[in-house]
């Protein structure tokens, strides 16, 4: 792709960073819940640059520093301290009152007990990790006939679609297929295949995995289905 944009900046934008029917309920739990924030999977700041807007203070965590370097190119004007890290493996030196780990990152991760631990230790006495994940999704394998409208952005002249393919079941887990196709101005073409693959996981199963780690489980919450995702259970357990 003969582009000056990060691939995995423009990726992530397009996959993920026109979602906003969480929104609402991190800015709820925010404004409800005392100290800063932990934002765990911060990408390029969706959620993030959010609450820093409405006036929280906010550090973004994720792996990837390419995002992150992203996120900070768009604060104007407000503050969000990153974080380059591991979920599963983490040790900051502050204290957070909310952490939250939006879009089912957390069954992205080869294993929680390390995260939860880490995240058990980053929370201030009676904070709140707020957890939203998706319960196993239908197995529709190869998808025929009319696919599912790809995620679209332009930029520089390029189009970027991603579309969904495949949802396999898989022992354990979902496996969700995409390909990735990027257009250029001049006729450049490519195509990538992706794949993720979420752990089937229900609240009850978090839940207990959360009191094993020392957290007290409180009653959850529901992001409802939008015509482009699907709708998500959030795991609120208690330091």
């Amino acid at each position: 792709m003969t582009t000056t944009y990060s691939p995995l900046v423009v990726w992530h934008d397009v996959e993920c960073g026109r979602y906003s029917a969480d929104l609402a309920l991190w800015l709820e739990l925010a404004a409800r819940e005392r100290g800063p924030i932990l934002d765990v999977g911060a990408g390029t700041g969706r959620v993030a640059l959010t609450l820093a807007r409405a006036g929280h203070d906010v550090t973004a965590l994720d792996r990837e520093p390419e995002l992150l370097e992203a996120l900070t190119a768009r604060a104007a004007g407000v503050r969000v301290a990153t974080v380059v890290a591991d979920a599963d493996d983490f040790s900051l030196d502050r204290r957070f009152g909310l952490v939250i780990v939006p879009m089912q990152t957390v069954q992205l991760l080869p294993g929680r007990a390390g995260f939860l631990a880490a995240a058990r230790c980053a929370l201030l006495r009676g904070g709140l990790l707020a957890l939203a994940i998706t319960a196993a999704l239908e197995d529709f394998g190869e998808l025929e006939g009319d696919l599912p409208a790809p995620d679209v952005a332009t930029l520089g002249g390029w189009r970027f679609a991603s579309q969904p393919t495949a949802v396999r079941a898989l022992p354990g887990a979902t496996r969700i297929e995409r390909v990735r196709r990027a257009s250029g101005p001049d006729g450049e073409l490519s195509e990538e295949d992706d794949v993720i693959e979420l752990a089937h996981l229900t609240p009850a199963e978090l839940e207990a995995e959360g009191a094993a780690a020392g957290f007290t489980p409180e009653p959850g919450r529901t992001i409802p289905a939008t015509g482009e995702h699907v709708g998500s259970q959030v795991v609120l357990l208690r330091a």
